[in-house]
């Protein structure tokens, strides 16, 4: 049985997916999983392939968690990143991804109001490692 945690990343990863699909991307895949890390989201918009981490919270954009006091992209930290890019190697040369195919990494913060059952998605583009 998946934790509320779990379970909260889950509804973000849909909404993200949804999101990316009215801005003209087509998902390729989801939950790209290796020993050494995981891509959430793998989609594309012409040419260019973009590798998309979410992060997803229960309350308003700006808002901060109580007791903790950061956004949710801070949660990317230097670690994740290098893990991040680990598996990003490994997806290129796994799907054989032509060399010089433009690629990105991004971060799609999720906010959800399950009291309205509304959401909003931020995305930060292009994130340099």
């Amino acid at each position: 049985m998946p934790s509320p945690k779990r379970k909260l990343g889950a509804i973000g990863e849909e909404v993200a997916c949804k999101y990316l699909e009215t801005k003209g991307f087509r998902v390729l895949e989801r939950n790209y999983l290796r020993k050494w890390g995981e891509i959430d989201i793998i989609a594309e918009k012409g040419n260019l392939l973009s590798f998309i981490e979410v992060k997803t919270v229960s309350r308003e954009p700006g808002e901060r968690e109580p007791g903790k006091g950061y956004r949710p992209e801070e949660n990317v930290h230097p670690a994740k990143l290098k893990r991040l890019h680990r598996v990003i190697q490994t997806y290129l040369l796994d799907r054989k991804v032509p060399e010089g195919r433009e690629w990105r990494i991004d971060i799609a913060c999720v906010y959800l109001d399950f009291s309205t059952r509304k959401a909003k998605v931020e995305m930060l583009e292009n994130i340099i490692l």
